[in-house]
């Protein structure tokens, strides 16, 4: 089995870049067919309105419960005083699995934390380069899991997601996705100090043919094992006894 476990979809509301205009799935979800994936994890295109940006992502996950799974997006400062609330509803109405959050937005919070670990679930956040507050993060919420997708940084921010790699050899609650990293001397370093235990395939979809970067994961040349691990084990370990939820309504 195959889960991409990064993926956005849904209509943004602002005009600055793909990431906050639209994410439609239709050519990923052909990429994806060739590519054998089986499942997708999906969360919404930078929004001004989370709670009605997860509702709509909502809807694209009821649509194919056999073939999405949902996290919930929030604002750690816009939407203060009100994550709980709302990522508790993702959960028991959408049957979301997972929270997102993303330094464009707000640095994460400790109402995010608190959350996630009230509610067990894993949080998706792009600390855009800070890894520092990862040791925090890691320290302050032990049985909170974090995945820190692009090994830190996107692309070609080697500084940084070098500085990720002792970050998540560190901490056993610190988890990375691959997607958008370029330099394949640093997945391999990540994978022979943290392990296959701590990373997860995904995507960066819909921009990013998943191809691109299922490559980096079979080019490791790694056993069975610890290629399941990193293709769908890894995901359905962390979001255990939350992804099996029945939704209820949209």
């Amino acid at each position: 089995m195959i889960i991409d476990c990064h993926c956005h979809a849904g209509k943004g509301d602002g005009l600055t870049g793909p990431w906050d205009t639209d994410a439609s799935l239709d050519n990923y979800l052909q990429w994806a067919d060739e590519c054998g994936i089986n499942k997708t994890v999906l969360f919404a295109a930078f929004n001004s309105n989370y709670v009605k940006a997860n509702t709509a992502v909502a809807r694209i996950v009821a649509s194919n419960r056999k073939r999405f799974y949902g996290f919930a997006f929030v604002n750690a400062a816009k939407d203060a005083g009100n994550i709980y609330s709302m990522v508790h509803t993702a959960v028991m109405k959408y049957g979301f699995c997972g929270i997102k959050v993303h330094r464009y937005d707000a640095s994460i919070s400790r109402e995010v934390c608190a959350t996630a670990k009230q509610l067990r679930l894993p949080v998706l956040y792009d600390v855009m380069g800070e890894v520092q507050q990862l040791h925090l993060l890691a320290k302050e919420y032990p049985t909170v899991n974090f995945i820190i997708p692009h090994l830190g940084s996107f692309a070609d921010d080697w500084k940084s997601q070098v500085a990720f790699i002792s970050v998540i050899e560190r901490y056993p609650n610190i988890y990375t996705d691959l997607s958008g990293v370029r330099r394949f001397d640093l997945v391999q370093e990540v994978y022979e100090r943290a392990g296959a235990g701590k990373i997860l395939f995904g995507s960066d979809g819909p921009w990013i043919h998943p191809a691109t970067e299922l490559i980096k994961i079979t080019a490791l040349h790694t056993c069975v094992e610890d290629k399941n691990k990193m293709l769908s084990g890894n995901f359905l370990r962390l979001t255990n006894n939350i992804h099996s939820k029945n939704p209820v309504y949209v």
